[in-house]
């Protein structure tokens, strides 16, 4: 009965879009080196801006939904204290760009968000695909990368604890002479 209990809380958390702090898989593979339409309409070519410093991707379902702000906020609440690692952060999803906009300014997001609405980033990074409805949608997902290659990746990101597994795995780099 305890296990079914957990399991049926797990479900339902991973539903209403809570999620406990994810552990990820330290990987080691070329970045897709893809662009797209920030919530501007302008072109951010990836590879440009990994070239800035270690890059955190990270793909939602959909701008302006509560676990996708969480996943966001997470984000922002920490990006000083990332920005000063040499952090750049992009979030990506299927929106088109005026609703990344409307996220971005509803949230006081400091970062990029990447209209994806073809889903040419989401296949390039190999997100999972959702169909709600009508709707085409990325699965919750997140991507550090270094050096033009994904070093971490985590296939069930976190809402709430996104930026602290972030966090979690720059300590863990071993760090430059």
């Amino acid at each position: 009965m305890k296990r079914f209990s957990f399991i049926m809380l797990a479900t339902l958390s991973s539903l209403l879009g809570f999620s406990s702090a994810a552990e990820g898989e330290k990987v080691s593979y070329p970045a897709p080196e893809v662009s797209g339409l920030n919530q501007d309409g302008v072109t951010v070519n990836f590879a440009d801006v990994y070239k800035k410093g270690p890059t955190v991707v990270f793909f939602y379902p959909k701008a302006n939904t509560p676990g996708c702000t969480k996943q966001a906020c997470s984000l922002r609440d920490a990006f000083a204290e990332l920005s000063k690692e040499g952090v750049q952060v992009l979030g990506v999803s299927f929106d088109k760009p005026e609703a990344q906009k409307k996220f971005r300014d509803d949230f006081t997001l400091p970062y990029d968000l990447i209209a994806d609405p073809e889903g040419k980033i989401v296949d390039a990074f190999k997100v999972e695909r959702m169909i709600k409805g009508l709707l085409n949608l990325a699965t919750r997902q997140c991507f550090l990368i270094k050096d033009g290659k994904v070093i971490w990746q985590d296939k069930k990101a976190s809402t709430a604890e996104q930026a602290n597994d972030i966090k979690r795995e720059l300590a863990a780099l071993p760090k430059a002479q």
